[in-house]
């Protein structure tokens, strides 16, 4: 045996200490190994489904990423003046919706806010917490910070799974879960946020594997299995509403097959012939063969959305994605040359849908969709950031929001019906009894002199306690807690500086208030919006925390606590962050549309 003292002699010996370090440095090395040795050596390393998963990180040359953006001012903080009090008061039915949603309903995806109990796939939703994702960042932005680290302990348990038969619509997925899942990361930037968009985003991304690249209805997120929906084919807004939320999470990842997924739908859009429909995109396409099916075309359900996100996309991306910024205008364009009518008497200008024959005459339907109500701020947020568009289209953003509040102001109930039909119902017969085209209207104005304000552009009185008729009738009479007329109020607000939107999106909210809050936590829609004290309708739908009352809130605060230059809502009010592709990732997505013009503001 060695002597404590030939042991240290031995190991003080330059070889033997090389030897040692040597054995030291390849352990450590084989530590980082897979685990694929076969002796169960590595075992001693914790089974991978209990390591937390690990966002992607984007593979090229390191830069500055966008950091964390707490609002810019305190949403908390105690302000003088009404609006300070009114954005509060918003926040209080926020607390009173959601409390009451977390009592009865959490974590199911909805509440049935009158019968007190949860509710899950009453438009099939999953059972994820949709009302938890969908609300994170109106939390964030209302400053509710408890609130909202409440549900992200939730949300990072959330596993995306369903059982074989179900399936998960891959429109309304995107939007509200994976939309709200991008955007509270982008304001908190807490990385459990980034996994779980990554894993949905992943797993939703079969119901874009078709032959066309067009999505299907819906898709299961743990086998993979697809299905069309009730119509079969695919829906516009369905197709196109995926843009900026799989590709800012394409921008976050690095992962190529996000960007690439979604951009074969825009292709398809880029290189449609709708010349036969007044370029007007069609409302429904051919999942087989991308191409448009049917001639009707319309801005509000199955084609709404696809026109907002045109916009959209160019903006996300640093306005580098032209060609969908002149895939915008000349869609809005079109819009406003054969969808928008005047009525003959009250001047009220509306978007419609119509049918266009084979001769290329358009057939409108005359009905006014409370969805389409969502025009107006897509139309004032272009005008706003386009140099190159006509000062027409925010004329008709103006004109077309005061017809959408003329439905709330003249209601008994001061909500507005989900549908209209805009006609002449009293006084003397005019030459159409739904009006004339806009267009007319606007050109004879402009022939004459351009006297004045443009047609449809004053603001219009209130009817309700009079004998004036209102040139329209309601025949969808629900209000179902609906938020794109607020959402025109607050980027009018934001884009003119005009105080009369603040003002009607008040008007709004004491409507809501008297009509639609439910003792003991929540609100319903409801169901008669000419009758005072009406029934409601046992149902609190997701977007009524996500989007109607968050733009009521924001149309309140005096600071700007989402600017609109560093970034952009999705179609479900979710924000998401401008960014800017680097020339490396450009080359590697194969992205040759990212020239700015000198049209463009900065």
């Amino acid at each position: 045996m060695l002597s404590s003292q030939s042991l240290y002699g031995v190991l003080h010996r330059p070889i033997v200490r090389i030897i040692l370090l040597c054995l030291f440095i390849l352990f450590l090395f084989a530590a980082m190994l897979p685990r694929t040795d076969p002796s169960g050596f590595f075992d001693l390393v914790a089974p991978q489904d209990q390591i937390p998963p690990i966002p992607h990180r984007p593979m090229g040359p390191p830069r500055h990423r966008i950091k964390a953006q707490r609002p810019l001012a305190d949403p908390m903080a105690a302000h003088d003046g009404p609006w300070a009090k009114r954005a509060d008061a918003v926040r209080g039915a926020f607390l009173h919706a959601y409390q009451g949603y977390l009592t009865h309903a959490a974590p199911h995806d909805e509440l049935k806010p009158i019968a007190k109990l949860p509710v899950d796939n009453m438009r099939s939703f999953n059972g994820w917490g949709l009302s938890i994702v969908d609300s994170l960042d109106t939390m964030w932005l209302m400053g509710l910070y408890e609130e909202f680290d409440a549900g992200l302990a939730v949300v990072a348990n959330v596993t995306f799974t369903m059982s074989p038969n179900k399936y998960a619509p891959f429109f309304e997925t995107v939007i509200r879960y994976l939309g709200g899942l991008l955007s509270a990361y982008a304001l908190s930037q807490d990385p459990i946020l980034l996994a779980r968009a990554d894993d949905l985003g992943t797993a939703l991304l079969p119901a874009l594997n078709t032959s066309s690249g067009l999505p299907m209805f819906a898709v299961n997120t743990v086998n993979g299995k697809v299905a069309k929906g009730w119509a079969g084919d695919a829906g516009l807004a369905e197709s196109v509403t995926c843009q900026l939320e799989y590709k800012y999470l394409a921008y976050l990842t690095g992962r190529k097959v996000y960007y690439d997924a979604v951009e074969r739908v825009m292709d398809i859009m880029y290189e449609a012939n709708v010349t036969s429909t007044g370029e007007l995109f069609p409302l429904f396409w051919s999942i087989e063969d991308g191409v448009p099916i049917g001639r009707s075309v319309s801005v509000g359900a199955i084609g709404d959305s696809a026109y907002e996100y045109m916009l959209k996309q160019w903006l996300l991306t640093g306005r580098t994605d032209t060609k969908a910024r002149d895939l915008y205008i000349r869609s809005m364009d079109a819009i406003l040359d054969h969808l928008t009518y005047l009525t003959p008497n009250r001047g009220l200008l509306y978007v419609t849908d119509a049918t266009v024959d084979i001769h290329g005459t358009f057939l409108p339907s005359h009905k006014l969709e409370h969805l389409t109500c969502f025009l107006p701020a897509t139309l004032a947020l272009g005008a706003a950031t386009l140099r190159d568009v006509p000062q027409r289209h925010m004329w008709a953003a103006r004109a077309f929001a005061h017809t959408c509040w003329v439905l709330y102001a003249d209601s008994p109930s001061g909500l507005a019906p989900d549908v209209a039909l805009m006609r002449s119902t009293q006084g003397p017969a005019p030459p159409s009894p739904f009006g004339d085209p806009w267009l007319a209207h606007l050109k004879q104005w402009e022939q004459s002199g351009s006297q004045g304000d443009p047609p449809g552009v004053r603001s219009p009185e209130s009817v309700r306690d009079t004998d004036t008729a209102p040139e329209y009738t309601p025949i969808g009479k629900s209000y179902l807690l609906r938020p794109e007329t607020v959402e025109s109020f607050y980027l009018l607000w934001r884009t003119t500086g005009d105080v009369m939107w603040r003002e009607r999106g008040w008007e709004v909210f004491e409507s809501l208030e008297r009509e639609a809050r439910v003792e003991g936590g929540g609100y319903a829609s409801v169901e008669d919006v000419q009758r005072v004290g009406g029934p409601k309708i046992d149902e609190m739908p997701s977007w009524f925390l996500a989007e109607t009352l968050k733009y009521l809130f924001l149309l309140f605060t005096d600071e700007e606590l989402v600017p609109l230059d560093r970034w952009v809502f999705n179609t479900e009010a979710h924000p998401l962050p401008v960014f800017h592709w680097s020339v490396w990732e450009m080359e590697r997505l194969g992205i040759t549309r990212g020239i700015k013009t000198e049209g463009d503001t900065p």
